[in-house]
């Protein structure tokens, strides 16, 4: 097995095991002009779980940066809801209110889990200055009673005081045996329900080498179809920077999956300049990021990916990338420094793109109650409308490369963020007055 898994022998024979037997679409041309008519601004309107292993979670608690105590009174020690706030423009007042109408949900897999309890002192602690909600108001599956998991008590935190007092639903799918492929069991069943969540945010990925092609299709339909639904799926970029993987040919770049999917809106991650203070937003060379070797690059973001491809003046070797696949992410959010709560400990600095995923869309949950009051439908599936957009609502991220492989053509360095959209940061960070605004236009 991989780094991170050890056998332990084989399953025992009354043990049972879930599988999922996805079949074949049709049609899939017309579900493709479905999606781009309901969501463009200006449109006139595989069997899996058995062959390979996840890729383990790259969230992590990074050791803190030093600081003088003499400077810490002014300074803030680490990132909380009140810094996403503050960095993002939002009142006390920006909050949900109360809508049965408007909804988010996070999805957790791989026997992740969270606790009331946990949320109940998160929010004693980090949500004074908001109204907030203080429990899921729905798990859809299987919620363990053992411990907490990191990633789910980040997941809910954080989508639950950036989507502030929005009721909020967790899909738990534990994934035991059928975590080789968690996505599709979940897809399958926002698939045959008939009331969902607006807005889903998933902290989850793995390698698009890892994936066999018609199992990457057949999940990227379903995707199609959350899209043509018009709901708004967001999925972390990845922990690892442009990726690599040693092929025959020698390294190229490791690409995520669902990230680089062209039916999801993809975030990726960035650091404060200053640690301690809420400057402006910088690369955090985690930030997963590059171009597909399945999907085709969208015409959505055809003029912003041209724009990248023949301004940039220290591209890597195109040898090490597809510049014709889905290019992502799409935006960007602070990944580098949380406060979570798991099992009763508040434990800080904790980084990776399962942060920046949940508080962008918890946003995103914000600005469809606004809709909704306005009397306009949810935002639905998001990226041509944020292309077409080209950057309004949100903070450029101009400074800063990501990681790739360690060699004598690279040295590390995957691609570099600049002007516009990169696909480091994408289009940048929320700044969420103007994004709102930009979103309520017609």
């Amino acid at each position: 097995p991989p780094p991170g898994w050890v056998s332990i022998g084989r399953v025992g024979p009354t043990e049972s095991l879930s599988l999922t037997f996805a079949l074949r679409q049709q049609n899939l041309q017309q579900l493709q002009k479905l999606v781009q008519d309901v969501s463009d601004p200006g449109s006139p309107r595989y069997v899996g779980g058995l062959h390979r292993f996840p890729r383990a979670s790259s969230l992590q608690q990074r050791p803190g940066p030093k600081l003088d105590l003499e400077e810490s009174l002014s300074l803030h020690m680490g990132v909380t809801p009140a810094v996403i706030r503050e960095r993002y423009n939002l009142t006390a007042q920006d909050v949900g209110s109360g809508s049965p109408n408007n909804s988010q949900a996070c999805a957790q897999f791989l026997e992740q889990y969270f606790h009331d309890a946990d949320l109940e002192e998160f929010m004693k602690l980090f949500g004074k200055s908001f109204p907030h909600k203080n429990s899921v108001s729905r798990v859809v599956g299987q919620q363990g009673h053992g411990r907490a998991g990191l990633e789910a008590s980040l997941d809910v935190q954080y989508l639950m005081s950036a989507g502030a007092n929005i009721s909020t639903w967790v899909y738990s799918s534990p994934g035991r045996h059928e975590s080789q492929e968690p996505f599709l069991q979940w897809l399958l069943l926002l698939s045959n329900e008939s009331s969902l969540p607006l807005v889903h945010t998933v902290s989850y990925g793995d390698d698009e080498d890892s994936l066999s092609t018609a199992y990457l299709h057949r999940v990227n339909s379903e995707l199609m179809k959350a899209a043509a639904r018009g709901l708004t799926l967001l999925f972390a970029s990845g922990d690892s920077g442009a990726g690599c993987f040693s092929g025959p040919k020698g390294h190229l770049f490791r690409p995520s999956f669902p990230a680089s999917s062209p039916y999801v809106t993809t975030v990726g991650g960035t650091s404060f300049r200053n640690p301690f203070m809420v400057t402006e937003e910088i690369v955090d060379y985690i930030s997963g990021g590059g171009f597909s070797n399945i999907f085709p690059r969208p015409q959505y973001q055809d003029e912003a990916v041209s724009h990248f491809l023949g301004s940039s003046t220290h591209l890597p070797p195109s040898s090490y990338y597809n510049a014709s696949g889905r290019a992502y992410p799409d935006v960007a959010a602070l990944s580098d420094g949380y406060w979570v709560v798991s099992n009763h400990v508040p434990i800080p600095w904790v980084s990776g793109t399962s942060a920046s995923t949940p508080v962008f869309g918890g946003l995103l949950s914000l600005v469809n109650e606004q809709r909704l009051l306005n009397g306009r439908p949810p935002l639905g599936f998001l990226n041509p409308r944020l292309y077409s957009m080209q950057g309004r609502g949100l903070f450029d991220v101009t400074q800063g490369c990501h990681e790739a492989c360690l060699d004598e053509e690279v040295q590390g360095q995957g691609f570099c963020s600049k002007p516009g959209w990169d696909p480091v940061t994408g289009w940048g960070t929320p700044n969420y007055p103007a994004l709102l605004k930009a979103l309520l236009d017609p």
